[in-house]
């Protein structure tokens, strides 16, 4: 049921060292790619199905290949890979222990979709408050370098790379990749108005690849097993493994690497099932900005397809689990006020109306709203929706809208009851579950 391949070798005590990574094969994708030809390794990673692992699912291959070339194979401009390590989104944590365990198959990765699209400068821009990561990440970069893996005339072919790990300065919005390119340019970070796009108006106005991490660190085993290899896991249309982020009230919360097409049902098998004596009320399938789920969600195939079906989005595969003692309307507001506190405030439908969604949700969590308000609130979602400059507004919406879709009678308990049914005073069923 699970195919660990990039969590393979977290145990070792050694396993984030170019040693420990050499060891086990590390390192010896990359010169199997660069006597490829560039655009054999692009069809290469098109055939092998490889979507993006950071949100939307889009063809990594096919973003690969936007990249305009030249007649010489490179174009007028530079070319430029970032890889987008800003993971910031509440409930999304598989970025950051992937680079603190295995740093080197992105440095691997990096070195091998750079050569891929003809590009000779790559940044990978992490979190900034994530201090213990970026420290990690330049020493392998470091060490990449010492053994020659990275910089002039790698491994004898004649091929150049530099690449820089960068802090951000810790902002939700710049996991937005055109407000991440704003904010390495030394700009505030803020979407940008696409088209044009990133393929050929990203950093420095020039054409640019931006990829996850997982999407990047996937490359290496794709060029070492082939494209049928990884076709062999996952789904018809959601290809190999990937990592599911499961926490919450779980019994052992923690990273699992399985094919796209899991359930949550396997994964909390394999968890150990929610805590003792309670069990799943609603779940994530990707973060707090994807509209939530239920316990009848529970067989649903974890591949872009199946959550799609299921009326919700895989994004980040960071599944937050949440028992009968949890209250929704809570949940609900603390989500809503994260995305009102990093909304960038470029556009008025995002800026005003995150606000004022926090301002209900507040009313109707103390018990002292109306049934109005809900009506209210379901308006207010409906005009940020589709209409906000980036998908930040878009995700703001979806856990309020699927909370009131599935649990509007709680919403309507806080009304009546003048208060949260939850509250541990005022509630037997919270006050037992303490117990």
């Amino acid at each position: 049921m699970l195919t660990p391949v990039l969590s393979r070798h977290w145990d070792d005590a050694d396993s984030f060292t170019i040693d420990g990574y050499s060891r086990h094969g590390g390192y010896t994708a990359l010169p199997k790619a660069l006597a490829m030809d560039p655009d054999a390794l692009i069809q290469l990673v098109k055939d092998s199905g490889l979507r993006g692992r950071g949100g939307a699912g889009f063809p990594t291959g096919m973003k690969w290949g936007f990249i305009p070339q030249g007649p010489d194979g490179q174009g007028a401009k530079p070319h430029y890979l970032v890889v987008n390590a800003d993971e910031s989104e509440p409930g999304t944590c598989k970025d950051t222990p992937f680079m603190m365990a295995n740093p080197h198959a992105l440095v691997e990765g990096v070195a091998i979709a750079s050569y891929a699209i003809r590009a000779s400068f790559a940044v990978i821009y992490v979190r900034g408050e994530i201090v213990h990561v970026i420290r990690r990440l330049q020493q392998a970069v470091a060490d990449a370098y010492t053994a020659g893996h990275l910089g002039k005339d790698i491994g004898g072919t004649g091929y150049d790379l530099d690449v820089v790990v960068h802090a951000g300065s810790g902002a939700y919005i710049c996991g937005e990749e055109t407000a991440l390119l704003d904010s390495l340019e030394g700009f505030r970070g803020q979407p940008r108005l696409r088209p044009p796009f990133p393929a050929t108006h990203g950093l420095y106005a020039s054409p640019t690849v931006v990829n996850n991490v997982e999407s990047i660190a996937s490359v290496p085993s794709i060029v070492l097993g082939g494209a049928a290899w990884f076709q062999g896991m996952g789904t018809e249309k959601s290809k190999g493994y990937t990592l599911y982020s499961l926490s919450g009230h779980v019994s052992n919360p923690g990273q699992f690497e399985a094919p796209l097409g899991i359930t949550l049902r396997q994964l909390l098998d394999l968890s150990g099932g929610m805590r003792e004596g309670h069990e799943l009320k609603f779940w994530t399938p990707g973060g707090s900005s994807t509209p939530l789920l239920t316990a009848e969600h529970l067989d649903v195939p974890l591949d872009y397809e199946g959550v799609a079906a299921a009326g919700s989005m895989l994004g980040t595969k960071a599944l937050q689990c949440f028992d009968e003692t949890t209250c929704v309307v809570r949940a609900v507001l603390r989500w809503t006020e994260f995305y009102a506190h990093e909304s960038c405030g470029k556009c008025t439908p995002c800026r005003e109306g995150t606000y004022w969604m926090v301002q209900v949700l507040q009313r109707l969590e103390a018990g002292t709203g109306t049934e109005e308000d809900i009506a209210t609130l379901l308006d207010t979602c409906d005009n940020i929706f589709g209409r906000s400059f980036c998908a930040l507004g878009d995700g703001a919406t979806s856990p309020i809208v699927s909370g009131v879709q599935y649990f509007r009678d709680e919403f309507v308990a806080h009304i009546t009851g003048k208060g949260c049914p939850f509250d541990p005073v005022a509630s037997t069923v919270f006050a037992g579950a303490l117990a």
